[in-house]
């Protein structure tokens, strides 16, 4: 090899040899020559060369992170209370036209009947409310008793102006309520913006709600599930206002 290429590996070598003699000494001064009261263990010192850089960093810069540290978790939210209000009634009632407006408060000129079942979810109070609705037409009414078990309220909506079916409806509410004796009922006179409506009173009678329990909470509401009816009496948001009331209760 000629003598050129020699002396240029040796610098290189010599080189690479006084730069690991200067981290050798740095560390060495680091480790003989610190403050007394930082500690004398190797884990001790790595943490501080850590510390050291973060603290030199330039703000909003993301600096190292120590092994023996996680980032902080987001905080957790807190638990909201599950509470189901369960929506029953004859098909043709209003009971999608109720929970419309109960949940949006929001103009529609036509909605449709359910077929299968509807459910919408409130955040009221500290409450995570869901309202599920049931279809009414024959063929659904056998699976009513099988959604009762985990409702808190039961709310049934009955058609004002249909006198043919008042029976049927009466006949149906009272199975509903021998399967679930305790469970809070607040029936709903629907369609109160139809003339030939019939009163609370006489629904009273026309369902026999008199012959239910005193222990059994009862509720018996006027409601127009109307656009237009919602600033008035028979507003069905008055049954939202009741349904809070009833859920809040320990």
């Amino acid at each position: 090899m000629a003598l050129p290429g020699l002396l240029r590996e040796l610098a290189l070598t010599m080189k690479a040899a006084l730069i690991a003699l200067g981290c050798l000494l740095f560390i060495a001064w680091k480790t003989y020559f610190r403050d007394p009261s930082t500690g004398t263990d190797w884990n001790g010192w790595w943490e501080r060369e850590l510390l050291e850089l973060r603290d030199q960093a330039p703000p909003g810069a993301a600096g190292p992170v120590s092994p023996k540290t996680s980032p902080p978790h987001p905080p957790t939210p807190p638990q909201l209370d599950w509470r189901q209000v369960l929506v029953l009634g004859l098909d043709g009632a209003g009971k999608s036209s109720v929970l419309h407006y109960i949940c949006s408060q929001t103009a529609r000129d036509h909605i449709p009947p359910t077929r299968g079942f509807n459910s919408a979810q409130l955040y009221i109070e500290g409450m995570e409310l869901e309202m599920l609705e049931v279809g009414g037409s024959q063929n659904l009414r056998a699976y009513w008793p099988s959604y009762l078990s985990q409702a808190h309220v039961l709310v049934f909506v009955v058609d004002s102006v249909d006198r043919s079916r008042l029976l049927l409806a009466r006949q149906e509410l009272h199975t509903l309520l021998a399967a679930e004796p305790r469970l809070p009922l607040v029936v709903l006179a629907n369609k109160q913006d139809k003339s030939d409506a019939l009163s609370t009173a006489e629904l009273r009678e026309e369902l026999a709600l008199n012959m239910l329990s005193e222990q059994r909470e009862l509720f018996l509401l006027p409601t127009s599930a109307t656009w237009a009816s919602l600033s008035t009496a028979t507003s069905v948001l008055h049954v939202k206002n009741l349904l809070v009331t009833l859920l809040s209760q320990p």
